[in-house]
């Protein structure tokens, strides 16, 4: 009996050697860096680095374009404001429909006359209405 527990110890002792040996190459396998996880968690290394910086760079340019749209904002209420008066001081003008329409000086002495204006149906309003002169005025020197 004790030869067959001798023999039953070396066998699981062997056992145990092989499995520690097979265990010893999957670890040195997987800790390799020329083709293992070793070489993946120093490219995930890398790439969070590279994210770090991204990250403060989208930070900065987060931060230059908060102060230009608050100033882009100030500079907008000032407009609003000055809008907000001048719209106040329009109040105090009379009416457009009041003020003579102004024309340029014209060399035809009939564009000075009225002409009949149009309702909404497009029936002329009953204004009097004088002929037109087709002559065109001369200048000195002309004959």
């Amino acid at each position: 009996m004790d030869f067959l527990s001798d023999l039953v110890l070396a066998a699981a002792a062997i056992g145990a050697a092989a499995y520690c040996f097979i265990l010893s190459r999957r670890l040195s396998a997987l800790s390799s860096l020329e083709g293992g996880m070793g070489s993946a968690i120093a490219v995930l290394s890398g790439q969070v680095d590279d994210l770090k910086r991204l990250i403060k760079a989208a930070q900065n340019s987060t931060g230059q374009a908060g102060s230009q749209l608050s100033e882009q904002t100030k500079r907008a209420e000032n407009v609003a404001k000055r809008l907000e008066l001048m719209m106040a001081s329009m109040h105090d003008l009379p009416p457009a429909s009041a003020q003579p329409a102004s024309r340029p000086p014209s060399r035809w002495p009939s564009e000075t006359s009225s002409h009949p204006s149009f309702d909404d149906d497009n029936s002329p309003q009953s204004q009097p209405t004088r002929a037109r002169v087709l002559r065109r005025r001369r200048e000195p020197g002309e004959i």
